[in-house]
């Protein structure tokens, strides 16, 4: 028996599931969240010919160690930066979501800011853009289970915003504690206590204080980065609404 023979490996005796990574990328943008999406190309023999898509694409061996290596290559694909937070948010399977066959995508949810992103289409989309998260959740005719992929995303993200320091990383730093607060009320989709709000993120201690910058109406107010970018912080109690 040969060297080759001794080490190659044997097909498998079974049929194979398509395997896909695909991203939930969101931002602020117009006091708005927003998901971005890729539009399907129009060819007849293409699944979901033409319909609004959340970007990913099949795991590549040669290039994704992992799957979270395949979900920052599609975020970089896509918007051309590497994303400050990226967490995995499930995995969707089964023989009907995809018209090719039995099929299974592991999900990513990103967080960007706004600025300077430059997005791409890929070869193999019609279009790129950004939509209103809440106008989408109304009518969620998305390719593939999508729609409930983006579902999903949504309520993960906005449990965590009620806990967590996770919405700075929506931010461009230094942003100041009123843009803080502007984002979360954003997200979740209500106000929150001012007073109570600044005294829960000076004391988590996530802040650092980045010098003053322009703040509401011109007047220079202190800014804030980051101090550990390796994930959000946790708090004792979920936010109260304004007034409470």
């Amino acid at each position: 028996m040969s060297v080759t023979q001794r080490h190659s490996k044997p097909a498998p005796d079974f049929p194979r599931p398509y395997t896909t990574v695909d991203v939930v990328i969101f931002t602020i943008a117009q006091t708005r969240l927003k998901v971005l999406l890729v539009q399907r190309p129009g060819h007849e023999d293409d699944p979901f010919p033409g319909l609004w898509a959340l970007p990913g694409g099949f795991v590549n061996v040669d290039l994704d160690a992992d799957l979270q290596a395949c979900a920052a290559r599609k975020l970089k694909e896509k918007t051309g930066v590497d994303s400050p937070y990226l967490e995995q948010l499930g995995s969707w399977g089964g023989a009907a979501r995809d018209p090719r066959g039995w099929s299974a995508t592991h999900v990513y949810f990103a967080l960007i800011p706004a600025h300077e992103l430059q997005l791409t289409k890929g070869a193999n989309a019609a279009d790129v853009a950004w939509f209103e998260v809440d106008e989408l959740l109304r009518r969620p005719a998305l390719a593939f289970d999508h729609g409930s992929i983006l579902q999903a995303a949504v309520e993960r993200l906005r449990s965590k915003v009620e806990y967590t320091s996770l919405p700075a990383f929506l931010l461009n730093e230094p942003f100041t504690l009123p843009q803080l607060q502007q984002v979360y009320e954003t997200v979740l989709g209500r106000s929150v206590d001012k007073s109570g709000f600044r005294t829960r993120m000076l004391a988590a201690n996530f802040l650092v204080e980045a010098g003053h910058v322009e703040g509401v109406s011109n007047r220079p107010a202190m800014g804030y980065r980051l101090a550990d970018r390796s994930g959000p912080v946790v708090f004792p109690r979920t936010f109260s609404p304004r007034g409470h």
